[in-house]
């Protein structure tokens, strides 16, 4: 792919430039790669900048004036569609994929990109649960294309520059211990789910520790293991605490969405800051 079709990509994707007071300084680069959560979608509203993405550009943002962020990622990419294209169509011309724009970004910017970030995974394995009940050997054929496919995106980026920026990817929050709100039946299918997230979070992490890069811990973030701890939450009363999160930072409880609220992709920002050390 051409240098001019990459330059393409990236102006139809989203790029916040720095403040006129620093355009004559050296340009630096956030790139934000992967699926809905890495352009902040909400539900009735689409792709938003009040992602974790646009939040943690901020954060990045206080310590290098010059900093840009280009958000690549694509709603409902699966770590497939990523490597060969097909689900964003109208933001990777000419029928290239977020990976191979990325790739090309990184070639065309050599030392500018500083900062990378990646969640993928999640719509490998999404359709696995439906009905109240979640299908483990759907879950586990989807955790096997996720290790191999996981594997060839993050050769690719790193191959792409051999000065590899400071880079994370997240392990993914549980949204089905919703469940636990329908009764005996959806508390089982709730703890059912944990598990097979751990196995999928814990292919993600020796990947993305093998590759070199850092791993946002999402999942401890909205406390995935404590079924024990009981706060309140407005319209649900006492929970467990990775239940009581989910209600409370995700539209899961709600409206039956997985996505984060803006609290909640604020959270997911910090656990991406905290290892920057922005």
């Amino acid at each position: 792919m051409s240098i001019a079709v990459a330059a393409a990509a990236v102006a139809s994707a989203v790029v916040i430039p720095a403040s006129p007071a620093t355009a004559d300084a050296t340009p630096h680069y956030y790139v934000a790669l992967g699926d809905s959560l890495s352009v902040g979608y909400m539900p009735g509203s689409g792709d938003t900048n009040q992602g974790y993405s646009d939040d943690l550009y901020q954060s990045l943002l206080a310590k290098d004036p010059s900093l840009q962020l280009v958000k690549l990622g694509c709603s409902g990419e699966t770590t497939t569609t990523m490597i060969n294209g097909g689900k964003c169509t109208s933001r990777y011309p000419l029928g290239t994929s977020q990976l191979a724009v990325a790739e090309q970004f990184l070639r065309a910017h050599p030392g500018q990109v500083t900062h990378l970030t990646l969640d993928i995974g999640a719509n490998d394995v999404d359709g696995c649960a439906f009905g109240g009940s979640i299908d483990a050997l759907c879950v586990a054929q989807g955790t096997t294309t996720i290790a191999t496919n996981l594997d060839k995106i993050l050769d690719g980026l790193t191959a792409a520059d051999a000065r590899l920026p400071l880079s994370a990817g997240m392990t993914y929050n549980d949204p089905f211990l919703a469940s636990w709100l329908t009764g005996l039946q959806g508390q089982l299918v709730a703890a059912a789910s944990v598990s097979l997230l751990l196995a999928i979070n814990s292919v993600e992490s020796l990947e993305y520790v093998a590759h070199g890069f850092k791993v946002a811990d999402v999942a401890a973030t909205f406390h995935t293991l404590d079924f024990v701890t009981q706060p309140t939450v407005a319209h649900y009363g006492s929970l467990p605490r990775n239940v009581a999160d989910i209600c409370q930072f995700t539209f899961m409880c709600s409206q039956l969405n997985i996505h984060p609220t803006v609290a909640g992709y604020q959270l997911i920002a910090n656990t991406f800051a905290a290892k920057f050390g922005a």
